[in-house]
């Protein structure tokens, strides 16, 4: 697959990617078992490095959240502005099309009728035209005391129902604690965590807002939440690669 094209941004070592070898087999398992899936170094450690010190050149982004004013948590995020830098922007288109294979393979077994074209290119364009147009990719900035409640990243009628986190960030070298976590809401049952270990460059698959699961009477959906507990001490950054657009 040909990477997106973007224009040059600041912030060093910064190309377009190719996919490191992925399981997409085992991928889908484990995100049927477990509401989850890592994929291990996804981005090298330069990458990362490169990335994360974009969030310090705020002319690439369309906007800045400021967590603790909305009741989201403590930290910040930056959303992309359009074109993407690379490696967003490969990431991006290369990762949609196996995962567009689960997420419809999902709403069939759901009974769903929604159906996700096989290119991102494709998908983007019915966003945009339901009014869909603002990218979502994002850096996210964590520092000691910071955390991000749970959540889903719904931004209109279109979304797309998996997304990737990447960690930008070393554990034990950058900072210590602020771990990913998951929380799945069972009906008429207590929710269940999933504290999801990364080290930097691995990416977590994970449900946006709701999963199917095989019960004793077929297959019934949950609920998913993501957040960050607590950092403890440092600094960390973290890539959101979501796929649908914002209103």
């Amino acid at each position: 697959m040909r990477p997106a094209v973007a224009a040059p941004r600041p912030g060093g070592h910064l190309r377009p990617m190719t996919l490191p070898d992925i399981d997409w087999t085992a991928l889908a398992q484990d995100l049927d078992t477990h509401g989850c899936a890592i994929i291990p170094r996804l981005l090298p450690a330069a990458d990362c490095e490169a990335l994360a010190a974009l969030y310090d050149a705020p002319a690439g982004f369309r906007s800045t959240v400021v967590m603790a004013r909305h009741g989201f948590g403590r930290g910040e995020y930056r959303y992309f502005a359009y074109p993407l830098p690379e490696p967003v922007a490969s990431l991006r288109a290369a990762l949609y099309p196996p995962l567009a294979r689960i997420a419809n393979a999902w709403n069939a077994a759901l009974g769903e009728p929604v159906r996700y074209p096989a290119e991102h290119a494709d998908y983007l364009a019915r966003c945009h035209a339901a009014g869909q147009i603002r990218p979502t990719p994002l850096v996210l900035r964590y520092v000691a005391g910071d955390y991000n409640c749970l959540h889903q990243d719904l931004y209109g009628e279109h979304v797309f129902p998996l997304q990737v986190a990447v960690l930008l960030s070393e554990p034990g070298r950058d900072f210590e604690g602020g771990e990913f976590v998951l929380t799945e809401q069972r009906p008429r049952m207590q929710s269940r965590v999933e504290v999801v270990p990364l080290g930097q460059g691995d990416a977590v698959v994970f449900p946006v807002s709701q999963r199917p699961v095989r019960g004793s009477r077929g297959l019934y959906r949950v609920n998913m939440r993501h957040g960050v507990s607590r950092l403890r001490s440092g600094r960390r950054h973290t890539l959101g690669v979501i796929f649908h657009d914002a209103l």
